[in-house]
């Protein structure tokens, strides 16, 4: 018997460890990968709170005087003063951002309203006009030309940008825009100089480059070819009309003196009536062979630019005002003749850099340098990394985002600006969910509506968990902004909702309230999880996390302003509107918070010095056995109750024995026949109350539950006492 015994207690200790070394391994699994979560959550909120490495470590040494006209001949964007002062109040955002973020909106209020989309180029660049900054203004005037592509964007964003047809449009916007600008600044200086320029004629291209020239070139030149055309070199005017992008202007000056100039004026043609702007091969070829032989050391550098220009040769050579840019590789080009995009992208972006274009000074201009070459992301980027410029890059990527001509990272945790593997050469991308949250964090805890305005854009972007990061912005804009009811909305009284911001935004708000209230549960946040829970209509989940809020306060003595009268009438209010409303959770889980509640009650009536009500409270309750044959029958049903009753088993007990305590010395002090009581000796009460006092004392040590240490000490002590 003994061995059996022996072998019994060995086989439930064994099965007592394993279950605990399982347990163990299963929570240190949990633990790691509730970790691992949180240090990517972690990891990428790091990563959004900063530029990049290396994406701040700028070289503004060198001096530059040239480089303005690389691209589009003078300045024209000067130094911009732009306001930083912050708007009065709480607000974060300046009046640059309060206009972009107006126009943002007013784009959002059409789409979720279902009506057409606007065109969010034209609302951002209305907001620049009301900044009154040429520079900005001039910015968008850019933008919206260089987007203006009648080619629809693929699915494929990457193999659309990178598509011959789709680089030909943007190179063609590009010098549409480069000529207008030019043909301004022409205008700008002769209506400046009136008198000198000598304005007068047929209104037009040729007499506006005649009356520009009067100003640029007052007095004869050496070295000029072919003649003069009212008293300017024939070359000049020809390669200033073409600068000005109007070629009928030219060609009227090339039928005037044609007999000057050869062959010219038969390739001229064919220039212009070709759809892409190049010669046949046959034609180039004889071009480019004239110009070796006889231009290439000429002394006129308007006839070797204008050469240049039409039959694509000399790329190396100083034109770097002229379109060389070629999309077709047909073989009948020289490398030194033949300029593709990539190259032109390379030489702006790598070989001359920020450096050469004085960046730091003249940001608008490095900017337009790359947008106008097609590298909207790395413009962004660059605008993005100067604080006062910021709010005109995020927009410029929200439309470029819109139209489906942003080249996106792949990865969230990638830089600003990256290059992936695979990409064809000088293609970037641009971390748009990044720059998006990096641009929000200024604001999103002062002014969260406008933050949800811009976290609106990230709807169909997921992270590297494939999460929705639109809910993932708004959950934690949420919780770092407190805002529950003004974002999310409220419960009233009567238990219906009233609606927060996020509804206008989200179809299912209410998985959005329950992956807020989910957030908010793991941060510890559990009286703000349980009012979202209640607006998610989550009964379950609410009245667990009030039955964890409760069960360390039921015992506590209330006082006004306190946590637990705090706790208390919230209870009571889910208790009201859910009876109200026939709303119940799981049944363990309902009965604990109503236990919880009357337990509740229980206390207050004692700490009140109600123990007659707080005895009839008990008694209700039948959690504790008041009669020695109750205590079996107490203790099975013990086994039923949630560890957040349990967790008061203690004083629950040690209160329920003071009260047995206080009306055995209460019976003790009185006669016999206590007011308010059945008529009865005082042997058979006093024989009761101890009868009670020991089925506690059964009752406590016969449960499966290590109480406090000096529980049953004092429960026997006061038992002792009334014998």
């Amino acid at each position: 018997q003994g061995f059996l015994k022996n072998e019994r207690d060995n086989a439930l200790l064994s099965a007592i460890e394993e279950s605990r070394r399982r347990t163990f391994l299963l929570a240190e699994e949990y633990h790691r990968e509730s970790m691992l979560v949180q240090w990517e959550q972690v990891k990428q909120r790091v990563l959004h709170t900063l530029l990049g490495a290396g994406e701040d470590a700028l070289d503004f040494s060198q001096d530059v005087e040239t480089s303005c006209k690389v691209i589009c001949g003078p300045c024209l964007f000067q130094p911009s003063f732009v306001s930083e002062v912050t708007a009065p109040g709480r607000s974060a955002l300046d009046s640059v951002e309060v206009a972009y973020g107006r126009q943002i909106y007013i784009f959002n209020e059409k789409i979720v309203n279902g009506h057409i989309q606007p065109n969010l180029g034209d609302l951002c660049a209305s907001a620049a006009e009301s900044l009154d900054d040429k520079n900005v203004s001039d910015m968008w005037l850019m933008v919206k030309q260089m987007t203006d592509v009648l080619l629809v964007p693929a699915k494929d964003t990457l193999k659309s940008r990178t598509s011959v047809e789709m680089q030909m449009a943007f190179a063609h916007a590009g010098l549409k825009f480069l000529e207008n600008s030019y043909k301004n600044y022409t205008m700008v200086t002769v209506f400046g100089n009136l008198h000198q320029a000598q304005l007068g004629g047929v209104p037009g291209t040729y007499q506006l480059v005649r009356s520009f020239l009067n100003i640029k070139l007052p007095g004869p030149l050496p070295g000029m070819q072919d003649g003069e055309i009212e008293g300017h070199p024939v070359w000049a005017v020809i390669y200033y009309c073409l600068r000005c992008g109007d070629l009928n202007a030219a060609m009227q000056v090339v039928n005037i003196v044609h007999h000057q100039l050869g062959d010219f004026k038969t390739w001229f043609q064919e220039y212009m009536n070709s759809p892409d702007r190049r010669l046949s091969p046959t034609s180039e070829n004889k071009l480019r062979l004239h110009y070796r032989r006889v231009l290439r050391n000429s002394a006129d550098p308007y006839k070797r630019a204008v050469y240049c220009l039409i039959g694509k040769c000399d790329i190396n050579d100083n034109h770097g005002e002229l379109n060389q840019v070629c999309f077709d590789d047909d073989g009948s080009s020289s490398p030194q003749d033949r300029l593709t995009l990539p190259q032109l992208q390379k030489q702006l972006l790598e070989d001359y850099g920020e450096s050469h274009f004085s960046a730091s000074q003249q940001p608008f201009l490095y900017f337009q340098v790359l947008f106008l070459t097609s590298q909207f992301e790395a413009a962004v980027a660059f605008l993005f990394r100067l604080e006062r410029l910021r709010s005109h890059a995020v927009h410029v990527a929200l439309v470029l985002y819109e139209l489906r001509l942003l080249l996106k990272s792949s990865g969230q945790s990638a830089q600003l600006l990256s290059q992936e593997p695979g990409d064809p050469p000088m293609v970037h991308r641009l971390n748009f969910i990044r720059l998006l949250m990096l641009y929000t964090r200024k604001f999103e805890s002062t002014d969260p509506r406008e933050a949800l305005q811009y976290f609106y854009f990230l709807r169909n972007e997921k992270d590297s968990q494939g999460e929705n990061m639109f809910m993932r912005c708004v959950s934690e804009l949420v919780i770092e902004s407190r805002e529950f009811d003004m974002l999310l909305g409220r419960l009233e009284k009567d238990g219906s909702r009233k609606p927060g911001v996020i509804d206008k935004f989200a179809g299912d708000t209410r998985a959005i309230i329950s992956k807020v209230a989910l957030e908010a549960e793991n941060k510890g946040l559990f009286e703000e999880a349980v009012k979202l829970y209640e607006l998610a209509k989550n009964p379950d989940k609410v009245l667990e996390l009030m039955n964890r809020l409760l069960s360390p306060v039921i015992s506590q003595v209330s006082a006004p302003q306190s946590n637990k009268e705090r706790l208390k009438n919230a209870a009571v209010a889910i208790a009201e509107r859910y009876r109200a409303q026939g709303v119940a959770g799981d049944k363990s889980v309902d009965s604990t918070f109503y236990l919880l509640l009357d337990l509740m009650t229980f206390f207050d009536e004692y700490h009140a010095g109600h123990m007659d009500r707080a005895y009839d409270v008990m008694e209700r309750l039948k959690l504790l056995p008041l009669r020695q044959d109750g205590v079996e029958e107490r203790v099975a049903a013990f086994r039923n109750f949630s560890d957040e009753v349990r967790h008061n088993l203690s004083e629950i007990l040690l209160a329920t024995m003071n009260i047995l305590f206080t009306q055995y010395k209460r019976l003790k002090g009185a006669p016999a026949g206590t007011p308010g009581r059945p008529q009865r000796t005082m042997e058979d009460r006093d024989m009761e109350l101890r009868g009670q006092a020991r089925a506690l004392i059964t009752f406590a040590g016969m449960i499966p539950y290590n109480m406090a240490g000096d529980t049953n000490a004092r429960l026997v002590q006061m038992e002792l006492m009334m014998n």
